[in-house]
Formats: structure tokens, sequence, C-alpha cells
């Protein structure tokens, strides 16, 4: 029967385009049922922005990335507060050309994406070697960039902080 309904189909545009069209409509539905299924497999509190992990015991490897990446994200903001610093430190600077306020604000950016640039480099390029892809890898990655973040953080702060 299916094979002579083929013929039939192909023989007639109309029949076809309703098989076409009872086809997609069953796999609309499918797809509308599966979406059902798992939002209400899936509980979601709508207080809860993130995942309750406790990062001083976290055990699996999804528990230790997230972790990972809050520290890094931690270390990020404390970076973007200082390298603000820096550059309102620079834009008080006076001094005559190249020395003066605007050069020096040019250079500092210019170092600081030169700085993202190995950051991002030695961590992301060069760790993940030593890891052969395994599962720690991205904990080792943030980790990484978490510590020269860090540093980089302390580096600018001791430039430019006022004292």
């Amino acid at each position: 029967i299916a094979a002579n309904a083929v013929v039939l189909c192909r023989s007639d545009p109309i029949k076809r385009f309703v098989m076409i069209a009872r086809s997609s409509a069953a796999a609309l539905a499918t797809l509308i049922l599966a979406a059902v299924i798992l939002a209400a497999a899936t509980p979601v509190r709508a207080d809860e922005k993130e995942p309750a992990i406790d990062c001083a015991n976290a055990m699996s490897t999804a528990e230790i990335n997230f972790c990972s990446e809050k520290l890094l994200d931690a270390a990020d903001a404390k970076l973007n507060e200082a390298y603000k610093k820096a550059l309102d430190f620079v834009a008080k600077t006076e001094g005559e050309k190249p020395y003066d306020a605007k050069s020096w604000e040019e250079a500092l950016r210019a170092s600081q994406r030169a700085w993202v640039a190995y950051r991002d480099a030695d961590c992301k390029g060069l760790v993940p070697m030593s890891w052969s892809g395994g599962t720690g890898t991205t904990a080792e990655v943030l980790g990484c960039m978490s510590a020269k973040t860090k540093a980089r953080t302390q580096e600018l702060l001791e430039m430019y902080e006022p004292k």
C-alpha cells in the first residue's frame, strides 16, 4: 500500500500536499509534546537564577567547572576595577607628548589588549595540551586564567594606585 500511495501522490499534487501536511503536522505535534515533557521534567524555581552548588565541596566535573568560572568572573570584575582606576590615574597625568595623558592612555590600552591576548593564548591554547582534552581541562584553563587575572590586577594596582 505504501508503494501505491507514493505513486498516487506523485501523480496527484493535491494528495501529495495533504500527505506532506499530515506528516508535517505529526512531526510538529511530536516536537511540541517533547518540549512540554522536557519542560515539565526540568524543575525551575523563579527565585533561583543559578544552580545551588557548594563550591567548597564541588565534586563533579560540572560543579568544579561552574565554580572555576565563578572564580574567574570575580577575578575579572576586580581586574576591570583596577583597570578603570589605572585609566583614571593616567587621565590626570600631565606631561608633553609623548608622555601626555592621551599617549599614556593609548599605551595602557594597547598593553592591556596585548596582555589579554597573552593570557588567552597561554591558558586556552597551551594549558589544554598538557591535559590532552581530559575532563579536568576546562577547570585548569579557568584556573590559569584566574591566576593570571589576579596577578595582572595586582600589577595594575601597584603601578597606578595612588600611594
